[in-house]
């Protein structure tokens, strides 16, 4: 299993504090993954258990992995953000009464960019044959805002991606080496969305034949 070191967890942690943000989350996988998966941010349940990709998307993940003969452990999980991003707001109880409760949210820039340096470590000592991003938010930090799934969803692109030079950078510099990337909606995304899912299939059934055609022809 391949684990980031405790002083680059440490370093993101203390570069996030004073966020509105609570745990962390390793990412979770072997040294040498089938895929790598960029997810956005852990919620609730990630946060307190801290395993990546667990409650109702984690079970929709597993889902698409199955459906390309894939288990968890094949695969290296991780998300742009590594603590859960979250926001107050008001829940109505069953009797009619309003608790206060947080909810997830998307990371915002300020926190990706404090976190940077742990997704670049993994980037860069894996050395995946494929990323696949879940989501906009993943996407967006590997390859620019300008980069939406909706848009990109299923197409294989190969090309370098976004990295953090120096702490002290404010935004990302590009590495010399290219990556190959399928991106794809976040398994969350069907549960507002249904009508995504026959898209979400079709991405999963692509990424299923590139890999496919890397084990028959892993030097073209």
């Amino acid at each position: 299993m391949f684990r980031v070191p405790d002083e680059i967890a440490r370093v993101a942690l203390e570069r996030s504090e004073g966020f509105p943000v609570e745990g962390f989350v390793h990412g979770e996988g072997p040294k040498s993954p089938t895929l790598l998966l960029v997810g956005e941010a852990p919620g609730e349940h990630e946060a307190i258990h801290g395993i990546p990709f667990i409650g109702r998307a984690g079970d929709e993940l597993m889902k698409s992995l199955a459906s390309i003969g894939l288990t968890r452990e094949d695969v290296y999980m991780t998300s742009s953000f590594r603590s859960r991003p979250y926001k107050w707001g008001t829940k109505k109880e069953r009797d009619g009464s309003l608790t206060e409760r947080k909810y997830n949210r998307p990371p915002t820039q300020k926190e990706q960019l404090a976190h940077a340096l742990v997704l670049d470590f993994e980037v860069a000592n894996l050395q995946p044959k494929l990323i696949v991003t879940l989501g906009n938010i993943g996407l967006q930090r590997l390859l620019g805002k300008h980069a939406k799934v909706t848009a990109l969803h299923g197409q294989i692109l190969t090309q370098p991606v976004q990295y953090l030079a120096t702490l002290e950078d404010k935004q990302y510099s590009l590495t010399d080496e290219s990556y190959t990337i399928i991106p794809t909606f976040h398994p969350a995304s069907v549960f507002y969305r249904p009508s995504l899912r026959p898209d979400l299939e079709a991405d999963w059934q692509r990424i299923g034949e590139y890999l496919q055609r890397q084990m028959q022809h892993p030097f073209e």
